[in-house]
């Protein structure tokens, strides 16, 4: 992967885990007649989405020293992904997530933390050089459910903002993971304007506004001066975009979808590697919409296939795909 080695860098910040997905799907996980392992966890997905596309990546977070945890961080190496920033914890697992694929390809989760190593993750144990590098810093809002990992995540963030990154979030909502849905919101919220670029999808919308309307007054209810982009994907039918000076929506490409899990990554890590590459996209309309058609393709390969990180496409995949439509 050196011929990265000149791009802009897209630290990610968070959590990584196993997904246990169903061999069945349309079924609950007591009928599962058997589980395929799939490396997951939303940061660390959209670090490999940047490296696939021949952007520079690196993950910052903790592993189980377990076989779970150095089979993840082989994963993410063998992707292209730098892993200075990955701690190992000899007291405490790799976190384990069962996901239940409905019939439609949505999918509900089961967690095994109790702790899991990535909410072990301390202030003192990050490496600070690597988080200064970054031209964009990406995270969500799972490691702020509990401390040492929430001080770690509020000390990172401080010390990309300092040294200039862009700050990009994607709460990744996992209500079975938070104690109450209050205390998801508050979280979720406690650092939102601090972030430069958001996505949240139409779920976390409506989460976060308590109105099931999708439309420009609710969205904007979201918005806060520091914001440079604030995006809404909505699944098959695309996504909408608020910059300071406009706002719209991109059309979804329809693919015959069997898993969706990881395709929000997808989206991000398009996005995020190609603004990394040239921040003005943000204030031309145009151009951003060509990023998005092409975040949007990302997002729609990424259904096609079991698991997210197998999904993720790579740049020439997405060309391909563009072309054919």
């Amino acid at each position: 992967m050196a011929s990265n080695g000149e791009k802009p860098l897209i630290v990610s910040f968070g959590e990584m885990l196993i997904d246990f997905v169903p061999t069945e799907s349309g079924v609950s996980l007591a009928e599962a007649p058997g589980f395929l392992k799939a490396p997951g966890g939303a940061p660390a997905n959209v670090a490999i989405a940047v490296s696939r596309l021949g952007g520079r990546s690196a993950f910052v977070g903790k592993l189980g020293d377990d076989e779970f945890g150095h089979m993840l961080a082989g994963i993410l190496r063998k992707n292209g992904v730098a892993d200075q920033g990955i701690n190992f914890d000899t007291g405490a697992r790799t976190a384990l997530a069962f996901v239940t694929l409905r019939a439609d390809g949505d999918r509900e989760f089961m967690f095994y933390r109790n702790p899991s190593a990535d909410m072990l993750l301390r202030p003192d144990e990050l490496n600070l050089e690597l988080i200064r590098s970054a031209k964009v810093f990406h995270y969500g809002s799972i490691s702020l459910i509990v401390e040492p990992c929430r001080s770690a995540h509020l000390k990172a963030m401080e010390v990309a903002k300092e040294a200039g990154a862009l700050l990009s979030y994607d709460p990744n909502l996992r209500e079975p993971l938070w104690p109450s849905k209050e205390e998801a919101k508050t979280q979720i919220m406690s650092i939102w304007d601090k972030a430069e670029i958001i996505k949240v999808s139409d779920v976390e919308l409506e989460f976060l506004t308590g109105s099931n309307k999708i439309d420009d007054e609710t969205v904007m209810s979201l918005w806060h001066p520091n914001l440079k982009l604030l995006l809404v994907t909505l699944g098959e039918k695309g996504c909408r975009y608020y910059a300071k000076n406009f706002r719209g929506s991109v059309d979804p490409f329809h693919v015959n979808a069997v898993d969706t899990t990881g395709a929000g990554d997808s989206f991000v890590g398009a996005l995020l590697d190609k603004i990394a590459d040239d921040q003005s996209i943000l204030e031309d309309e145009e151009r951003l919409r060509k990023v998005l058609r092409f975040a949007n393709a990302c997002g729609a390969i990424t259904t096609t296939k079991k698991g997210a990180i197998p999904a993720l496409p790579s740049d020439a995949e997405v060309l391909s795909f563009l072309e054919g439509k």
